[in-house]
């Protein structure tokens, strides 16, 4: 075993992906059986993990099942790997156009997750990386998905403390609201220096096949560039939001995570 492995986790994993991997709901006594661990040990674990919502535990059957979180856990995956690879195409047309970074990030509460980033060179580094999650008042990611949620959602996000990036990122809720509505009349979103000093972004929104938006791609430069290119920029990334949007499914993707 590895030297930073930690054994109770490992045997724990051992207990999920058996007990995932099955046709079927299983017992104590199956799973004991089936990884030779002692029957108070596996109990423990299934346990713990039917508490997290990984695993659902029928009561009256004594039986043990993948749980509502694994399922959303999945979908969500899913979702990722259907927009990472509809967009991929769109992202590099993106880069070699304007040579400057590319994103692709999704809502999750009140953050951006990043699930791509394309950067145009080695030197023009960014705070984002993929997995990285960034307050959605301050990117314009955040702003652009927000501009199209319904009412009372972007109401909720509004009633969330908003963290102070830099000294530019906005804090008040009404100063936000109305960024969201120019935001949804001009159908992109800025974001000059809020979350990262000297740095523009400028955003568009993703939508599934009911018209939600589940995703944004945006496009960052340095402030004296982006001013350059404003323009151009936002009719190419709405063109490659339009695109990416007619090709995922025609189905609802939307999911609470």
């Amino acid at each position: 075993m590895d030297q930073y492995s930690v054994l109770p986790v490992a045997k724990a994993m051992q207990v999920f992906v058996y007990v995932a991997s099955q046709a079927h709901d299983v017992t104590l006594t199956e799973v004991v059986q089936a990884l030779n661990m002692p029957k108070t040990t596996v109990f423990r674990y299934l346990q713990t993990l039917s508490a997290a919502g990984l695993f659902a535990h029928d009561v009256v059957l004594d039986r043990y099942g993948v749980g509502h979180r694994f399922r959303e856990l999945a979908r969500i995956d899913d979702i990722h790997h259907t927009l990472r690879s509809t967009a991929d195409g769109e992202l590099d047309d993106l880069v070699d156009s304007f040579r400057q970074t590319v994103n692709l990030g999704v809502l999750a509460k009140h953050e951006v997750v990043y699930v791509d980033i394309r950067e145009a060179t080695r030197t023009q580094r960014f705070q984002a990386r993929v997995g990285h999650r960034h307050p959605m008042h301050s990117t314009s990611l955040g702003k652009a998905i927000a501009a199209f949620l319904p009412l009372e959602t972007i109401e909720q996000l509004v009633s969330a403390d908003f963290e102070q990036r830099t000294y530019r990122t906005l804090t008040d809720s009404r100063t936000f609201r109305r960024h969201v509505e120019e935001t949804r009349k001009r159908g992109f979103a800025i974001e000059t220096g809020e979350n990262e000093d000297g740095v523009t972004c400028i955003g568009v929104p993703i939508f599934d096949g009911k018209g939600y938006p589940i995703a944004a791609v945006s496009l960052t430069a340095p402030d004296n560039r982006m001013r350059v290119i404003i323009e151009q920029a936002a009719e190419a990334l709405q063109g490659a939001a339009r695109r990416i949007t007619a090709s995922l499914p025609p189905v609802s993707l939307h999911s609470s995570a």
